[in-house]
């Protein structure tokens, strides 16, 4: 597992206490907490494994942490106590059941969100709409943090933001790499303690950035590919 946190003491005891027992490492990376992230991280799981972050932003903290990982599988989740840690098996099943990429969703047939004002669902819902029109996905939700994927995803997916879009850009890039997607309904919680650092129309923006972005770069890859080559994968999602 990776999670990110910057000053999250007070939600770590309830992150903790939902993660199964069979979850075997523990990647904490922590962007330069004051506030005892990583002593309270230590004392409630000693052998959690801390990572310090260099750089700034949620997506350079998810990088660092994939890098640190042992694991096959690795589970990437939010430190403010708004997921429920219990739902790993569900995403562990999916793949090891034939999916590549188990992606969270607040918005499937049993999901559902407490902490998303009315702008963030429309925001959600448009991007998330201009992403399946324009790259042949059939997501559900685009903007969430709670996803599952093997190891090798992260050799086709080369993730290189560092900011909340992060999340967006994998979303993106598994479905351009060909990879099996399977959403996972998930319920979004209330965050414990503390003030959230997403700001909906900032974040907003950068995300459609990076669709213009991505969708710019595969005409530009069409280009440059010959329609009859061998080879060519369409990116899927199921």
């Amino acid at each position: 597992m990776v999670i990110p946190a910057l000053n999250e003491a007070e939600n770590l005891p309830y992150v903790f206490k939902t993660l199964p027992d069979w979850v075997h490492e523990v990647v904490l990376v922590d962007g330069n907490s004051t506030d005892g992230t990583v002593e309270v991280a230590r004392a409630l799981r000693p052998d959690v494994k801390v990572v310090e972050q260099r750089g700034k932003g949620k997506g350079d903290a998810l990088i660092t942490g994939f890098q640190a990982c042992t694991g096959d599988i690795i589970v990437m989740v939010d430190a403010d106590g708004s997921a429920d840690g219990q739902e790993i098996l569900s995403y562990v099943s999916a793949l090891v059941s034939g999916a590549d990429f188990a992606k969270g969703s607040r918005f499937a047939n049993g999901g559902g969100t407490d902490d998303m004002t009315f702008v963030r669902k429309l925001g959600n819902r448009v991007l998330c709409a201009a992403v399946n029109r324009k790259f042949g996905a059939r997501y559900t939700d685009l903007c969430y943090g709670y996803n599952a994927f093997w190891r090798h995803c992260l050799d086709k997916i080369d993730l290189d933001c560092t900011g909340f879009e992060v999340e967006t850009l994998m979303n993106i890039r598994v479905v351009k790499a060909g990879l099996r997607v399977q959403e996972i309904p998930s319920h979004e919680y209330l965050r414990i303690h503390g003030v959230s650092n997403l700001r909906a129309v900032r974040d907003g923006l950068r995300v459609l950035r990076v669709i213009l972005q991505e969708r710019s770069n595969r005409r530009a890859l069409r280009g440059r590919t010959h329609p009859a080559a061998p080879g060519a994968v369409r990116g899927r999602a199921s």
